[in-house]
């Protein structure tokens, strides 16, 4: 043991990878294939030549899929620089919960979401309430309106704490300096401010855009028509109402090459941050005076728009909480059932791949790249797959729970990867040659070493996990058939059908549900000690 502990203990850990964890790994890996290049073999394989032509709706399809994504992350990343300044250069009581708050769309189902931003902006909401009172005409919230709106909603806190980052790692030593050389604004933002925005700008944008690419339910319900569709809901359609699989599987390959090219752009431009020294002293007095005014609005609208829908889901759905009808209560259990299976399969997909890739050595790009290979698939595409290879085997109804889970764990598994890597990789950088020192074995290393400083990032990661599958509309509405519907089925059922009363109380309880259950995991499994300042 000796010998073998004077190895870099990088080197060793990785020679003792055990078989179990291999296993795991390669299991992961096949599955994730399976799932991005085996369902979309078998709706090419079961397309018929000939049939899937490029029509005039599906090149309307793709234009609008661009403008949308394109629009969402200009606005969102455009709001997003003076909310993210305002908060780095302001302290005041209050702050550190108004940015978790802040934070709370992008794990919000988006049926909920929509009805949020339905009561504010929808024909009965309190905008065009408040324009009838003023005597002005009201204006309708669907088409590419109501869907940028809804984008930018999920998207701007996600911007905004991408854009804070960089404000924060921006050293106080040069902000004194600048105090000190007597910079004015300009001078500041020209010096110090826009290089920073310079890096991490792009990265924002690529990122807000690839999310915004598969969008499927905002589309759904505040599209508003046929030239307001995405390219995943025009898969839908081609499976659920034509049954054109060519024409699905053309739309898939469309979707997949987009994907690809943003993963590209955001592997380019998202260039990390220069090494920038300091002491960490604390940050001069921003400036006030006109300064204060507009940092003080931009928190003051971002906090309105991104706040007030969530408190008008609250207020409209209470006095009809109780009194939903029975289909409702019954597909509570099915998303607990769809939520429970999602968080098992992403644990144990996150542990295969995240090992892997710390110490495969020649594996480790390739597992981490496969964990981010999610990033590029349409939940439709492999749902469609997924069915045309059960169909002739077993009802794909009797699939549905698993199947949308396993979809639900593959999506979530690049938030598990980028949350958990990073902490993995600074435990085994600070620790590893220590406990190879020690002669600890594989399992006292990862529950004594890895596991310590790994349940935090953990719990987020899961909790974020069940939260998204909790409030997924997309596989599901393949499989399901009446009787198994999961509650944002229902939801959208009841908001089609425009029974306002039940779809206000089903929001509210479907926002109760996926917050309570990423707080309850990332407490169970983070722990309740108190975070750091800035995590």
């Amino acid at each position: 043991m000796s010998g073998a502990a004077r190895l870099p203990a990088e080197t060793l850990w990785r020679r003792r990878l055990p078989a179990s964890l291999t296993a795991l790994a390669l299991a992961v890996a096949a599955l994730l294939l399976l799932l991005n290049l085996g369902a979309l073999g078998a709706v090419l394989w079961r397309a018929e030549p000939g049939s899937a032509g490029f029509r005039s709706a599906d090149w309307a399809a793709l234009r609008f899929t661009l403008t949308q994504a394109a629009l969402s992350a200009l606005i969102s990343v455009a709001l997003a620089v003076p909310v993210a300044r305002a908060l780095a250069r302001r302290r005041f009581p209050g702050r550190g919960v108004l940015i978790v708050l802040m934070g709370a769309p992008f794990i919000l189902p988006s049926l909920v979401a929509v009805a949020g931003i339905l009561a504010i902006f929808g024909r009965n909401g309190l905008a065009n309430q408040a324009l009838a009172w003023l005597g002005h005409g009201g204006f309708s919230i669907y088409g590419l309106q109501g869907v940028l709106v809804a984008h930018v909603f999920f998207n701007l806190p996600l911007a905004t704490r991408l854009i804070l980052q960089g404000w924060a790692r921006v050293p106080a030593e040069h902000l004194r300096l600048a105090a000190a050389l007597g910079f004015d604004g300009r001078a500041q933002w020209r010096h110090i401010e826009g290089p920073m925005l310079r890096q991490v700008v792009p990265g924002a944008l690529a990122v807000v855009f690839l999310i915004c690419l598969s969008s499927f339910a905002v589309a759904l319900v505040l599209g508003g028509g046929p030239r307001a569709t995405t390219l995943e809901l025009a898969i839908f359609q081609a499976f659920r109402f034509d049954f054109d699989l060519g024409r699905a599987a053309l739309l898939a390959l469309v979707q997949a090459v987009l994907g690809l090219l943003a993963l590209l752009a955001l592997a380019r431009f998202s260039l990390p941050m220069m090494a920038l020294g300091g002491l960490d002293r604390p940050v001069p007095p921003p400036p006030g005076g006109l300064g204060r005014a507009v940092d003080a609005l931009a928190i003051t609208l971002a906090a309105a728009f991104l706040l007030l829908p969530l408190v008008m889901v609250v207020l409209r759905g209470l006095p009809h909480l109780m009194g939903l009808p029975a289909p409702v209560w019954a597909s509570v259990g099915q998303s607990l059932k769809v939520a429970g299976l999602s968080v098992l399969l992403l644990a144990a997909m996150s542990a295969g791949l995240g090992l892997a890739a710390l110490w495969a050595r020649r594996a480790a790009p390739w597992a981490e790249g496969l964990g981010m290979s999610a990033l590029l698939a349409s939940p439709m595409v492999i749902g469609t797959g997924l069915f045309i290879m059960a169909f002739p085997l077993i009802n794909p109804a009797q699939l549905a729970l698993p199947v949308t889970a396993l979809v639900n764990a593959a999506m979530a598994l690049p938030f598990a990867l980028r949350a958990m890597l990073p902490a993995l990789r600074q435990a085994e950088a600070d620790f590893a040659r220590l406990s190879a020192s020690l002669g600890l074995g594989m399992g006292a290393h990862l529950r004594l070493v890895l596991w310590p400083r790994l349940r935090r990032p953990a719990g987020f990661a899961l909790g974020l996990g069940a939260a998204l599958s909790m409030g997924d509309l997309g596989v599901i509405m393949l499989f399901a058939q009446t009787g198994g519907e999961t509650l944002p089925m229902q939801l959208h059922r009841l908001m089609g059908a425009y029974r306002t009363q039940d779809a206000a109380g089903a929001a509210l309880l479907l926002l109760m549900l996926s917050l309570g259950a990423f707080v309850l995991l990332e407490r169970l499994i983070g722990g309740k000690e108190p975070r750091h300042a800035g995590t």
